[in-house]
């Protein structure tokens, strides 16, 4: 008989509030500080009312669709519990109370919506990105949170995802650049930080944050939850010292800007693999991920001509594939019971890229039809004066800093 276990809610409550510390505030810090001055309450905003929406979709009707008890087809789950209701404070999900679960689960919606804003900062419309974040929450999140995690289709094949390569990476990624392509180039691209300091606080909690984010999945107060607290470390630690070393050889000088970026491509690239493989792999995985998120940056933006202003495509979405395909390679049995290509399982691979693709796919081919159906109907884009002048002082009425 499974009974309620007081070190597991512990630990699982504390990662909660972690993972809430990496939605708002430090999601807010480290997308503002990145920004123009004139745009630093309008990014805060976005994060704000983005974890805001997806936190009442997620109590309302997301839990229920995404990890209900029966899954219809693999797709979506057969719906109860609407409001919550007929969920008791009693009612246990392994080892945790039920809420509980549903609240650690709700943070990860909350922050994968608060993402996507890094791509559409200083030209995006208030009023489209809450009809946005409505609909994607609706139409994108929550199919893809129970694909992967609550029984559907993609967890049954027997795809690895710990903490959210694919629904939070990935999704949250290539949501960011149909955005993007959308929306169109901003007037000015330049894009200096106005205030770095922003967002190295943001990326320090983020860290902080992060170690709930992938700890916390465990959902006990165990060694795995140890092990991925611990590989999520050494990635992040191992791509901010790799960017580094890429930033004095290319640049002539480290920066901080390249050390932060580092650090969060490597904490999202061992999301997915965190309760899987071992400290070995996570170097391996932070290694690579920094060129991957690099070249996205500095090459393929370019190249191709995307307005992805804060990079969420460059460092969550491509460090995410990577992270998502690593899993398939370097799963520890030992570690997580699963076995990736290294340890004798090369299905294992062809499993964690079709997840790769089919996430890419959807949330790519949803994302871009919402953001062009509110194109045609309500308009998604602020207008020049307003983009030039600032959506501080034009949409909000308010300023950042003292005139």
């Amino acid at each position: 008989m499974v009974v309620l276990s007081a070190g597991d809610t512990a630990w699982v409550l504390i990662a909660t509030i972690l993972v809430l510390l990496m939605s708002i505030p430090e999601v807010a810090f480290f997308y503002s500080g990145l920004t123009k001055r004139k745009n630093v309450l309008n990014t805060m905003f976005l994060t704000f009312i983005a974890f805001s929406i997806a936190s009442i979709i997620w109590v309302v009707y997301g839990y229920p669709f995404a990890f209900g008890d029966v899954s219809i087809s693999g797709l979506i789950a057969q719906p109860a519990h609407f409001f919550m209701s007929g969920i008791g404070i009693e009612d246990l999900t392994g080892t945790i109370p039920t809420i509980l679960f549903i609240v650690f689960q709700l943070t990860f919606a909350g922050l994968t919506a608060a993402l996507i804003s890094g791509s559409i900062v200083g030209r995006m419309k208030v009023s489209a990105w809450i009809v946005f974040i409505i609909a994607w929450v609706t139409l994108v999140y929550v199919p893809i949170a129970h694909w992967v995690w609550g029984g559907g289709f993609l967890m049954q094949m027997g795809s690895l995802d710990f903490a959210g390569g694919t629904v939070v990476h990935i999704n949250s990624g290539v949501t960011a650049l149909a955005l993007a392509l959308v929306l169109g180039r901003r007037k000015d691209t330049s894009l200096l930080p106005h205030n770095l300091g922003y967002s190295v606080l943001g990326a320090g909690f983020l860290w902080f944050g992060w170690m709930g984010f992938n700890g916390g999945s465990a959902l006990a107060a165990n060694g795995l939850a140890a092990s991925a607290i611990l590989v999520s470390n050494v990635a992040a630690a191992t791509a901010l010292i790799t960017w580094v070393i890429i930033d004095i050889v290319k640049v002539g000088k480290p920066t901080m800007l390249g050390a932060i970026t580092g650090g969060v491509a490597g904490l999202v690239a061992i999301t997915p693999a965190a309760g899987f493989v071992d400290v070995p792999a996570a170097i391996v995985i932070g290694f690579v991920t920094t060129f991957v998120s690099y070249f996205a940056i500095y090459y393929l933006k370019t190249r191709f001509g995307y307005d992805d202003a804060l990079d969420v495509f460059g460092v969550h979405g491509l460090s995410g594939i990577w992270g998502a395909i690593a899993t398939g390679i370097f799963a520890v049995p030992a570690v997580g019971g699963a076995a990736g290509l290294l340890y004798g399982n090369p299905g294992q691979v062809t499993i964690q890229v079709i997840s790769v693709i089919v996430t890419i796919v959807y949330a790519f081919t949803i994302s871009f039809i919402l953001a062009k159906i509110l194109d045609k109907t309500m308009g998604i884009r602020v207008d020049e004066k307003t983009e030039i002048e600032g959506l501080d002082t034009k949409i909000h009425k308010e300023s950042g800093y003292r005139l």
